[in-house]
């Protein structure tokens, strides 16, 4: 489908967007036309959202119409996924797949070499294993721990290495208008301030996502916990449990969503 980014749709609230999404799930079920001109109405009541989280990159050397087309595919991820039963937003659940597939869009356009994808993600999972192996051990992991800890062969992990030093990294001063011009500027001046905003947006929908590993008793203990800010004695008294259980249940909990959280 291809998006009018410069046409003003219309807004619409959560009833609405969960109600054409349950169409859609019963024409897929049918089969037919319908379900692709339910899915291509979700696809242009959402491209506010696209060109909202576009913005935010527009500054870093593309175009903003490419990035909303591309922020359009990540959306269209999103409508195939989407599963009401959830029980989650739909713009809280499309925001991370649309970042993400901008995101990527950004990254494959950084190599200076044609690069397989498995390469480019294999080493971007090198270079954050490093980091938390290097804490956890002590030291820099060798090519084996790294290996191991990926479930890669060491070649493989020798070659990501290697292809990593043909991403083209860009300094900050760069300059980016005509030479003798004497006005000019470099890439550290079109650096913007981060958007706390768009930040939170993500965490917040990525600790919804990690949420639904929890049991509905550790849901409530993190509730009480960290929202309600209520003892662990108090919440033992609630639960009509031991403090000390509530304490093993709390950090049973957190480490599900910091496991999952790493995944991501």
């Amino acid at each position: 489908m291809d998006p009018q980014p410069h046409v003003e749709e219309e807004r619409w609230d959560r009833g609405r967007t969960r109600e054409a999404f349950g169409r859609l799930a019963v024409a897929r079920d049918r089969g037919g036309p319908d379900a692709e001109r339910l899915r291509d109405e979700l696809v242009v009541a959402h491209l506010n959202l696209v060109r909202y989280l576009a913005v935010k990159f527009a500054n870093r050397g593309e175009a903003l119409d490419d990035l909303i087309q591309v922020g359009t595919v990540g959306l269209i991820k999103a409508i195939d996924r989407f599963d009401l039963e959830r029980g989650v937003e739909f713009t809280t659940y499309a925001t991370p797949t649309i970042v993400g597939e901008i995101k990527r869009y950004f990254r494959d356009k950084g190599w200076a070499v044609k690069v397989p994808r498995r390469l480019q993600e294999l080493n971007l999972s090198v270079n954050r294993a490093i980091e938390k192996l290097t804490v956890s051990l002590g030291h820099s992991p060798t090519v084996k721990e790294l290996a191991g800890h990926l479930h890669a062969s060491e070649e493989e992990i020798l070659e990501a290495q290697e292809l990593g030093q043909a991403y083209n990294l860009l300094s900050l001063d760069t300059e980016v208008t005509g030479d003798g011009d004497k006005n000019a500027q470099t890439l550290a001046d079109y650096i913007g301030k981060a958007d706390p905003g768009l930040a939170n947006l993500e965490d917040r929908a990525n600790l919804e996502r990690a949420f639904e590993v929890l049991s509905r008793r550790e849901r409530i203990i993190l509730f009480l916990r960290f929202y309600e800010s209520i003892s662990q004695t108090e919440i033992a008294k609630r639960l009509n449990v031991s403090q000390m259980h509530v304490s093993r249940l709390q950090q049973k909990a957190l480490e599900k969503l910091r496991d999952v959280l790493l995944e991501k």
